[in-house]
């Protein structure tokens, strides 16, 4: 069974469950990508601090404490000293994520990185496709309140119109009065 034959091992709705977005990247946690391997992230960790020098900060970066908390109550993880974590996690981007296949090189961790890599493609895709729908919509709204100024002058002038006839004209005929 050749690569492209390969099916994804987890469905993609629990893939893409596991991107948060922090800093303005979208990243996943260490732990849930340890998950995803098949290995402690006690194991995952490790192996980074031995190859360190392949995760700059734009690859890898740990969260501060405001920041894990924030995203610990958005996934609903256990408080350090019940059974939870002791230390600030790390998150990765889709780079870091990509360099992670160079330092875990089983084959369920090349697969599930494949897999994310795919998602992190597709998220790009729909992104940039909804920004060119913002931007078309920004247009019309543009032209719209073009319109809308134009139609508002135009019965501005239409009521301009009304006042002067109303004004100018005078009566003709008998008046009941003349009788």
């Amino acid at each position: 069974m050749t690569a492209k034959q390969l099916l994804p091992i987890i469905p993609d709705n629990i893939l893409v469950n596991k991107i948060y977005e922090l800093r303005g990247h979208k990243v996943m946690l260490d732990s849930d990508l340890a998950a995803l391997y098949g290995v402690e992230t006690k194991v995952l960790n490790q192996s980074i601090r031995r190859n360190i020098e392949r995760f700059p900060t734009d690859f890898m970066f740990q969260l501060t404490a405001d920041e894990w908390e924030i995203l610990r109550s958005q996934i609903v993880t256990s408080k350090k000293g019940r059974g939870g974590r002791t230390y600030l996690p790390h998150v990765f981007t889709e780079h870091g994520i990509l360099m992670l296949s160079s330092v875990l090189s089983s084959k369920q961790a090349i697969q599930v990185n494949i897999q994310i890599v795919r998602i992190f493609t597709r998220i790009r895709r729909l992104l940039s496709e909804n920004t060119e729908l913002k931007l078309e919509i920004e247009e019309i709204k543009k032209k719209l309140s073009n319109h809308d100024k134009n139609i508002e002058l135009v019965f501005g002038y239409l009521d301009k119109l009304i006042d002067q006839k109303s004004k100018l004209r005078k009566r003709i005929g008998f008046m009941p009065d003349d009788l």
